[in-house]
């Protein structure tokens, strides 16, 4: 998770060097649609990988979404120009979308029903480690190698712990369920599931929406606010670390008072401490107020996951995280939209904020539609 944490978020790395470079002819516009078209195959990943691995098991579609988007990742650092660049982000997404369900599903598959938030909280924590030693290591390696030398330091890892997870990784899906014969696609949509179906699935554009819309535009929305811009990018890196420390605490709450009540819980939370942050404050107050927005905004969306995991069958657990997951990247892909059209329009700040939060709210009200999990 850690990898795929890195390789979702190289890009944004390394953009700003590649508007700069002249041979290439990048501007802001094609760089979003390159943005755009790589979270695509994301989508498009989550919603193919999800049901065959509850047919054909976990293994297998691990080793073959690692393998695939470590060797297009790879191949990026090689992208004579920024269609060829584009097209190999779209193929590499395919294989990142897939990587989440297929994880999720295993670790949820052998964690004990009294530990499974823990679980997934904190297996998801790789992804905002990997996003914040990303960051780190484009400061140290951009300057002396260059934009193309990331990708090859975020690829080699992957392709040299594929034997290892070939020789030391079980399959976690018992073999009568992954003969071919379930259906998993026909129980997400079944009598019984499909208001909960639809209920995750709005939940997750929402949660989605928040992570990405708030990772994008935070730094500028606190500009806009009068901080200083050493200051802005500072309160990312806060928000980031409040995103760890929430997904830990989140999980330990979730296994002691209910993964439904902690999942509401932590929406409603985030919608008032982003609220909160419309209020300009002084010295570390404004710090304080990032960081427990962090907490809670961050930790949602794996809460949701969570929630999924103990709402169905394990026959079925792939296809749901992975439908989730996917239909929840159209969230991932509007929330920096929505805060570009506040910037644009002069109301980012404090409207940015208060959008958010509504989301949040929004988010609340929808995974409550879910019923208690079986």
């Amino acid at each position: 998770m850690a990898l795929e944490g890195f390789d979702l978020v190289v890009l944004g790395v390394v953009l700003p060097t590649l508007l700069r470079d002249r041979g290439w002819g990048l501007d802001p516009g094609s760089a979003a649609l390159i943005s755009s078209v790589g979270l695509v195959g994301v989508m498009m990943g989550a919603l193919a990988i999800g049901p065959l691995t509850d047919r054909f098991g976990r293994r297998r579609m691990m080793l073959a979404t690692v393998v695939a988007f470590s060797v297009l990742t790879l191949l990026c650092a090689f992208a004579a120009g920024p269609v060829v660049f584009g097209l190999l982000r779209f193929l590499a997404g395919l294989g990142l979308g897939g990587v989440l369900p297929v994880a999720l599903a295993m670790v949820n598959d052998v964690a004990h029903s009294s530990n499974g938030g823990r679980a997934t909280t904190t297996l998801m924590t790789g992804y905002h480690v990997g996003a914040v030693l990303t960051a780190l290591l484009g400061i140290v390696v951009i300057p002396t190698l260059g934009w193309r030398a990331m990708f090859v330091i975020g690829a080699v890892p992957a392709l040299v712990l594929v034997p290892l997870i070939a020789a030391r990784l079980p399959e976690s899906l018992p073999r009568q369920s992954g003969s071919g014969e379930a259906k998993p696609v026909a129980t997400l949509l079944g009598a019984g599931q499909v208001r909960a179906t639809v209920a995750f699935w709005v939940t997750s554009f929402m949660g989605l929406l928040l992570v990405y819309g708030l990772n994008t535009w935070l730094p500028e929305i606190m500009r806009s606010a009068g901080y200083a811009l050493g200051a802005s990018l500072s309160l990312l890196l806060t928000l980031n670390l409040g995103a760890v420390a929430g997904m830990l605490l989140a999980g330990w709450v979730a296994d002691r008072a209910g993964i439904r009540t902690a999942t509401i819980t932590w929406f409603a939370a985030a919608a008032l401490f982003l609220t909160l942050l419309s209020i300009r404050l002084p010295g570390a107050g404004v710090y304080l107020s990032v960081l427990l927005a962090g907490i809670f905004v961050f930790s949602t969306q794996v809460l949701v996951y969570a929630y999924i995991c103990r709402r169905y069958p394990v026959t079925a657990r792939a296809t749901a995280l992975g439908t989730s997951s996917g239909i929840g990247r159209l969230g991932a892909i509007t929330g920096p939209l929505v805060g570009g059209a506040l910037l644009g329009a002069g109301l980012v700040y404090p409207w940015g904020f208060y959008v958010f939060a509504f989301v949040a709210a929004f988010g609340a009200v929808s995974v409550a539609f879910v019923g208690r999990a079986r």
